[in-house]
């Protein structure tokens, strides 16, 4: 699905393989997807929201309740859209961007 995907100083880089079939694909349909699992959580959070900036469909989710804190996720545009994280502790909240024009997006 991915190689070598990493996460700093601002960016997330890596290969994303092209997907014509499997459990994302039936859902959204072909292309490339990205996954992540979200550690550092702040510890009083009581909202992480996580997602693609603009998103296809789905818009930021929230992921303070996911037992796992893995997510997947379908690049359209690598060089338009941002991942964004937003933590909330209901009073204040840090707001990330990473941006997506450093990966590289496998065609068919």
């Amino acid at each position: 699905m991915q190689t070598g995907v990493s996460v700093a100083d601002g960016a997330i880089t890596g290969t994303l393989k092209y997907l014509s079939s499997g459990s994302p694909v039936e859902t959204w349909g072909e292309g490339n997807f990205l996954c992540l699992k979200f550690t550092n959580i702040d510890e009083d959070a009581t909202s992480v929201k996580v997602g693609l900036s603009p998103s296809v469909s789905s818009g930021l989710v929230e992921l303070i309740n996911d037992p796992d804190k893995n997510g997947i996720f379908k690049v359209t545009d690598k060089d338009a859209q941002k991942f964004v994280v937003i933590q909330s502790n209901g009073t204040t909240y840090k707001r990330q961007e990473f941006s997506l024009s450093g990966l590289t997006c496998q065609t068919e």
